[in-house]
């Protein structure tokens, strides 16, 4: 049924002429199953009230609540269309009148935790696209058919979700930015290893692939960063504690995101998760100094894929040691600032930053490797990332333990896994669990294969910091080439093609 709904959906904005491509269909999809969850929240929230012989003091005025304006029910439960808006009145109202006062939460809130704000800061920048009323309508006929009460329903609702993310990751453009691949995420996940107890932040959380994710290991898993205490009651979910579940709710995932789509899009995708409150927060993470940054703002594990390829401004750039351009290298210098003593992080990154020779690039490896231990890295084949149209690694690296010891005899290693699924990977043969699986198994005791390698840390270069190798037990290597050598080859291809041109004309 689920499924059913959200193609009717699509097949309806599809006639919109203000929605052309997934980003759309997903951005207004999302803000519509948003209100129709709060409906359902704030129900359940004044059952227990009622049983408990309290009053329940509704977030939403009665005219702004689902039931009131989007589908008013008669006394069969069924449609009341009499008293239902629809055509340019539904539009009208929409735009002029819930928006604006959905958008005044921010200010009426006590806080950027709570819900209301993040209703505010939902409905401040995203915008209705739909300018038919009827098609507004018929879309919010097919919402409403979809339940988030059980945990089935919404296991499946967020399966269905995750879908329409993935789809956007197809759909040219800059949809990509919203979508790191599951099963890349799921394999980070399983190296890093958090626990419940621990917090884990995302500073460039997208569609909290990363933060979703992790709350599906540790529900599964139930490790606990320490004893478990007090007197939490058992629960029928995968053996945890109420405490557990109360710290998985409240005190475990963090998040920014700086794009609006994005922010709503992680929110619906965290509560489709069973997160009710995400702690997301809509701000540009790079305009935090990191100077700034104290022991009480850091956290115990840093999953992400911060996006790379886009250019700061010089304000920005003032936030940070060292000084780029370049988002990614900004992103890393933020990870390394605000992880614990002892913390994980697992991040993605281009894979040109092992071997360029820019000073930022050379000043950032210098960084992390006195700063931190650099215990693996991941290099991913071309077509991971769907249209992203540049390799990447992933880098696997503890907080506080440096990776080069200065005027010590002990040496760490580096260990490196090539990823080679042995075929080409895109849209229709995308990466797979199956995929990771060796990588993750051999991870944990960093043993060496034809696919991978360690590297004695004492022998990196303590001029250029360059961290990439030949594999010594295969033909591929991780070394990139220079842009000068790449136009090289372009250059001698260019001539060889003419060579061939030429006799091929004098055969004529």
């Amino acid at each position: 049924m689920f499924e059913q709904a959200f193609k009717n959906i699509d097949d309806v904005l599809w006639k919109e002429a203000g929605c052309t491509t997934e980003l759309d269909y997903t951005e207004q999809t999302s803000w519509l199953l948003f209100l129709k969850y709060l409906d359902g929240f704030e129900q359940d929230r004044a059952d227990e009230a009622a049983l408990d012989r309290k009053k329940y003091t509704y977030i939403l005025d009665k005219p702004y609540r689902w039931d009131t304006w989007a589908a008013p029910k008669g006394k069969d439960g069924k449609l009341d269309h009499n008293a239902a808006l629809t055509g340019d009145d539904l539009r009208d109202f929409v735009n002029q009148k819930l928006f604006p006062y959905l958008h005044g939460f921010t200010q009426r809130a006590t806080g950027p935790d709570t819900i209301e704000y993040k209703i505010g800061q939902i409905f401040g920048e995203i915008k209705n696209k739909i300018s038919s009323g009827y098609n507004l309508r018929e879309i919010i006929n097919h919402i409403d058919e979809l339940r988030f009460r059980s945990q089935s329903e919404k296991f499946e609702l967020s399966h269905l979700y995750e879908a329409k993310i993935k789809n956007m990751g197809n759909a040219g453009r800059n949809g990509g930015e919203y979508y790191t691949p599951r099963p890349l995420i799921r394999a980070i996940v399983q190296v890093v290893q958090p626990k419940i107890g621990e917090t884990i932040y995302d500073g460039a959380v997208g569609s909290a692939g990363f933060l979703c994710e992790s709350f599906e290991y540790l529900k599964a898993k139930g490790n606990r960063s320490a004893p478990s205490t007090g007197s939490g009651q058992s629960s029928s979910r995968q053996g945890l504690t109420t405490k557990d579940l109360t710290t998985l709710q409240t005190r475990t995932f963090y998040g920014k995101e700086k794009k609006s789509l994005a922010y709503v899009i992680a929110i619906m995708n965290m509560i489709l998760h069973g997160i009710e409150a995400p702690h997301i927060l809509h701000t540009n993470t790079l305009t935090e100094n990191l100077a700034d940054i104290q022991e009480k703002d850091r956290y115990d594990v840093i999953l992400a894929n911060p996006p790379f390829g886009g250019k700061e401004r010089k304000e920005v750039q003032q936030n940070f040691p060292i000084r780029t351009g370049e988002t990614a290298f900004l992103f890393l210098q933020h990870f390394i600032k605000m992880l614990k003593a002892g913390g994980r992080a697992g991040v993605v990154i281009k894979n040109t930053f092992l071997s360029n020779t820019d000073n930022a690039s050379v000043s950032l490896r210098k960084l992390l490797l006195e700063s931190c231990n650099l215990h693996t890295v991941l290099d991913c084949p071309g077509g991971t990332f769907q249209g992203a149209g540049v390799k990447t690694v992933v880098l696997f690296f503890e907080k506080g333990a440096p990776t080069l010891r200065h005027g010590s005899g002990q040496a760490r290693k580096i260990w490196y896994y090539q990823l080679d699924p042995g075929r080409n990977l895109g849209k229709t043969n995308p990466l797979n669990d199956a995929d990771l699986a060796e990588f993750v198994e051999l991870q944990k005791t960093f043993a060496d294969s034809p696919k991978s390698w360690s590297v004695d840390a004492k022998t990196i270069d303590q001029t250029t910091f360059d961290l990439s190798v030949k594999n010594p037990n295969g033909s591929k290597e991780i070394q990139h080439l220079s842009p000068q050598k790449i136009m090289d080859e372009i250059a001698a291809l260019d001539a060889e093609s003419a060579e061939v041109l030429g006799n091929i004309k004098a055969l004529l």
